[in-house]
């Protein structure tokens, strides 16, 4: 009886999880979903706060076994301040494309 009450709370858990990296947020009379475009985001939530940028490189294997770079690709968090009453918003951007939206914590 105690195994079926461990997993329920373990998939009530781990799919918490999954829904709070992708949630919809109210930005005044709008809301946003990770499927926005960031010219749709920008738009209905205005600029962010706070915006941080880093690059990362893009590896593989090759037929010998060996790691060697092939791109790099940007990763950007925007910081939303939405006012007092609700938490900051964290969007991250993957090479120009809405990859999460989050509640700061």
């Amino acid at each position: 009886m105690k195994i079926p009450l461990v997993i329920g709370c373990v998939l009530v858990c781990a799919l918490s999880g999954i829904a709070a990296a992708d949630e919809n947020f109210r930005c005044g009379k709008w809301v946003v979903s990770s499927s926005a475009t960031v010219y749709e985001l920008v738009q209905k939530c205005g600029q962010p706060a706070k915006k941080e940028s880093r690059k990362e490189d893009v590896q593989r294997m090759n037929d010998s076994g060996h790691m060697i770079k092939i791109g790099e690709t940007l990763i950007e968090t925007w910081t939303f301040d939405r006012g007092t009453q609700a938490a900051a918003m964290v969007a991250t951007i993957v090479d120009g494309r809405i990859k999460s939206l989050e509640r700061k914590q």
